[in-house]
């Protein structure tokens, strides 16, 4: 047997091993300082894979923006553990936690937090500074965004110049012009009447054709029913998952050191 069938054997016979989720909990808890103290959330686990287009659903206090804050490494758990690609988020400095951050997850929030003073190509370019991208690289990358969500032709436009519709669409821009591999989008239609919500919905769903992952959180069951999952949260619990996934790897999808290790 030659060196090259033994190891076609090796790799044939060898276990697959799961894909490593892009984004997951275990075990994670939340507790705010008080008195008596507030548990947001409670012992919660959740896993999301590459690809999916998921759904966050639950009604005011229910624990949906503290999983997405901590999901998204905006802030830390009490208890238990957070990794994004595999990467344990405690096991790293703060300088990293940002880099992983800025490089990996894209966030699109309801508020738009667009720079009014700032064309709507320089508010997409200033999302590309903090993860690694050359100044020469920025504002194509920038521009192919703008192309992607259909602002193109809105570049040299000021927020103030655009609807509604138009901001949301330039901060998925920004939220996607790095090619992270997740997206987390808070009350995306919050601010927006059914129409333009619908538009930025069907938006947030060709991008995940496309191969982005794609996390919602709302509180509309509305807009949850558009997904291939919902997973509902009360009193800091998940009380319902529609395709639940179970937390199995732990190794880092990517090996080598990455720009935001750097």
């Amino acid at each position: 047997m030659t060196a090259r069938t033994h190891a076609a054997i090796t790799a044939a016979t060898a276990p697959v091993r799961p894909p490593v989720p892009v984004l997951e909990l275990q075990n994670v808890s939340k507790v705010y300082p008080g008195s008596p103290p507030v548990r947001a959330l409670d012992d919660v686990s959740l896993a999301v894979r590459a690809g999916e287009l998921a759904a966050i659903v639950g009604p005011s206090g229910s624990g949906k923006s503290t999983l997405l804050h901590l999901a998204g490494t905006l802030d830390r758990p009490t208890t238990g553990t957070v990794r994004v690609t595999g990467i344990d988020a405690a096991a790293i400095t703060d300088r990293q936690v940002s880099g992983l951050r800025a490089s990996r997850i894209g966030f699109v929030f309801q508020q738009f937090f667009l720079a009014e003073h700032q064309s709507v190509l320089g508010n997409v370019v200033d999302g590309l500074l903090y993860i690694g991208v050359r100044r020469g690289q920025r504002r194509q990358l920038a521009l192919d965004a703008l192309d992607r969500v259909g602002l193109i032709r809105k570049a040299h436009a000021r927020p103030t110049q655009l609807s509604g519709g138009e901001r949301q669409r330039v901060a998925i821009a920004r939220a996607i012009a790095g090619g992270p591999p997740v997206v987390l989008a808070d009350e995306p239609t919050g601010n927006l009447d059914s129409a333009t919500g619908a538009a930025i919905l069907a938006l947030l769903e060709e991008l995940n054709q496309q191969g982005t992952t794609v996390l919602i959180i709302t509180h509309d069951h509305a807009v949850a029913a558009r997904t291939r999952r919902r997973i509902e949260v009360l009193d800091g619990h998940i009380i319902t998952d529609t395709a639940a996934v179970a937390a199995t790897s732990h190794r880092a999808a990517d090996s080598s050191a990455p720009a935001w290790q750097e």
